[in-house]
């Protein structure tokens, strides 16, 4: 049987739309996933969204929606960028769900049976953003939450509350007997310290709300939404209803996590397994924060882009691969679309791209696009198949620890290395002067250079290492190819015909290219104009304003409004105007005003008398008022 790994990601809180920093985890795991499975392991990959809580009823109810309905809708938005995104997940859970609800009551309960639960009141500090309870010394200044940022309110509400404190010295030798428990290690220390102070017992359920898991034997509570949502690790694969399956995959080998949540994770929930007697997870992994451009991403600021359009826009290879190159796993990193594209122009269309170029038009013009046979190696041929299997070997055990960055960086000195041995092995050369056995040994090993690379990228740039593995004329191999693919040197057979074909990453013109951000400023830039009937000076400049006289008004016969006045432009000569304004000013009063005229409006015909421009006026309510000059200006003066 094969050995097993059970990989989950955080189930996200579902009160906004899914954005690049909620995809970061999850194409992660899903890296992961891949790897582990490539190496022969049989996995289980969970993830999903927590659906319950006081924010989530409140998103709900801002939007006119049930919360049901409201959940139903962003859950489908969720499973449908996984599947664009093309994620691997075994399961989609939901907090919903009716197994799980079940699940969690009677894991409740289970703690409760041990003693673990109690009934008491609850008076402190609560964030309603974060749904978190504070102790009065983890507060930042002016009372805010220290996870979010915001202002936390004061609760005092019937609770029950679980025995935390009862876990805290067997938690704190968890930590010393297994330091890779909690990673990185600048996370466990975090925890450590809170330990360290003691923990408190927490409250488990609240009253002030519906919207939740009844807590069992008393609907008047819910049972608190970060208990629920940590179950859904052991109620997706079986807990009280597959025992099969469950006592299959946990525990969990990997729990991804993001660093905001690791006390949830690293203190709580594994008090919470011991309560009811399962064993705790393998390792859990607080990673950092992922911004966007160096701000924070967030829909107040705009930043919260769909990563479907980077992918569209990018290639979704090029974006999984920047997220593991550029930010170093575990620690906060930056999103930045100047430095995705210079990847791209270095690293893909440069390095990998280039030597995947190279090679196959060679092997085309040489060896009518055969893989050539090799023959006799010298000792520049030995460096390359060395340099191979110390990457491979540092490549796995890299991957093996979550140093992805580290990983592709071994991966890339070979790529360099291969477009190095280009160099010194001068191929074209080889051509030219018909050294037909040395030019095929030549071309033979980048061409397994390339087979090698394309197979170790399986896990990561999926589409990637398929159009490799298509180019070298193997594309039926690629589905099955895993880690033995890559144990000896020389596995790919002569005489499989190459296809030589556009470049695999084109370079980008930044002088050319407009990035997603200039974009998208752009889009709302004009979303704003449009909605504040907003003009350009162009615009503007279109309209030409001019002083009038008024030397003659008088009203017009079966109308109550409207008023026809001759006006003098100066150099435009005089202008008939009907205006509406004969319930405000009466003919007279009119006579001799120095009035605003847009003398470049099309003649228009009112009560069959036309008119030949438009006076300005403004309106407050009842009064209406006409727009004067300030001071004496000739007529036809004109207003800039």
């Amino acid at each position: 049987m094969k050995p097993k790994f059970y990989v989950t990601t955080p189930i996200y809180y579902i009160n906004a739309e899914p954005h690049i920093g909620s995809a970061y985890t999850t194409i992660i795991a899903d890296i992961i996933a891949r790897y582990k499975r490539f190496r022969g392991y049989d996995v289980f990959f969970l993830t999903g969204t927590d659906e319950h809580g006081q924010k989530v009823l409140n998103a709900a109810q801002e939007a006119g929606k049930s919360p049901q309905e409201f959940c139903d809708e962003l859950a489908e938005k969720f499973k449908k960028l996984w599947e664009d995104l093309e994620i691997t997940n075994d399961y989609f859970i939901r907090t919903t769900d009716e197994l799980h609800m079940k699940v969690v009551q009677r894991f409740v309960e289970k703690i409760k049976e041990n003693g673990d639960i109690y009934k008491g009141k609850y008076e402190g500090w609560y964030c309603v953003p974060c749904e978190s309870f504070w102790n009065e010394d983890e507060l930042g200044e002016n009372k805010t939450c220290p996870s979010c940022g915001r202002k936390v309110r004061w609760v005092s509400e019937e609770n029950y509350f679980f025995r935390l404190s009862k876990y805290n010295q067997r938690l704190l030798e968890i930590f010393q007997e297994n330091p890779n428990f909690v990673e990185p290690d600048f996370r466990r220390n975090e925890m450590l310290r809170i330990l360290e102070k003691g923990l408190k017992d927490i409250s488990i359920t609240r009253t002030s709300f519906k919207w939740g898991v009844p807590m069992p034997g008393d609907s008047d509570h819910v049972i608190y939404v970060w208990v629920d949502a940590l179950i859904n690790y052991v109620s997706a694969i079986g807990y009280t209803w597959d025992e099969e399956k469950f006592n299959r995959y946990w525990p969990a080998d990997l729990h991804l996590i993001g660093k905001e949540i690791n006390r949830f994770h690293s203190l709580i929930w594994p008090a919470m397994l011991m309560s009811v007697g399962l064993p705790l997870p393998k390792k859990i992994y607080a990673h950092g924060w992922l911004t966007f451009n160096g701000q924070k991403i967030s829909k107040s600021l705009g930043n919260a882009i769909d990563p479907r359009v980077l992918v569209e826009k990018y290639g979704l290879d090029a974006i999984r691969y920047y997220l593991l190159r550029e930010i170093n796993f575990g620690k906060d990193g930056d999103f930045s679309e100047d430095n995705l594209i210079g990847r791209i122009n270095a690293d893909l269309a440069n390095d990998l791209g280039n030597l995947l170029h190279r090679t196959t038009a060679m092997i085309a013009q040489n060896f009518d696009s055969k893989i050539p046979q090799p023959s006799k190696k010298e000792s520049v041929d030995n460096q390359l198949i060395l340099g191979s299997l110390e990457t491979i070997q540092k490549f796995f055990e890299n991957m093996d620890n979550l140093r992805f960055t580290q990983a592709l960086e071994q991966l890339w000195q070979f790529i360099s290395l291969s477009n190095k041995y280009i160099d010194l092995t001068e191929p074209w050369k080889l051509s030219k002067i018909a050294v037909k056995d040395r030019l095929a040994t030549v071309l033979y090993n980048l061409a397994e250079s390339l087979r090698i690379i394309a197979t170790l990228l399986k896990p990561i740039m999926p589409r990637t290492s398929k159009e490799i593995y298509l180019r070298l004329g193997i594309a039926q191999e690629w589905e099955e190819t895993n880690d033995k693919a890559v144990e000896k040197w020389g596995k790919l057979k002569p005489g499989m015909i190459v296809k030589h074909g556009k470049p695999l990453f084109p370079r980008i013109d930044i002088k050319k290219f407009e990035k997603i951000t200039a974009t998208k400023f752009k889009e709302e830039v004009k979303m704003v104009t449009e909605e504040l009937n907003i003009i350009t000076i162009e615009d503007f400049s279109k309209v030409e304003l001019r002083v009038g006289e008024v030397l003659e008004a008088e009203k017009i016969e079966k109308s109550e409004k409207l008023l026809k006045l001759k006006v003098d432009l100066g150099e435009l000569g005089e202008r008939q105007i009907v205006a509406g304004i004969a319930k405000h000013y009466s003919p007279e009063e009119l006579i001799g005003k120095l009035i605003i005229v847009v003398a470049n409006l099309k003649p228009a015909k009112l009560m069959g008398i036309e008119s030949q421009g438009m006076l300005l006026a403004a309106k407050d309510g009842g009064k209406l008022k006409i727009l004067t000059v300030d001071g004496s200006l000739k007529p036809g003066a004109k207003v800039s």
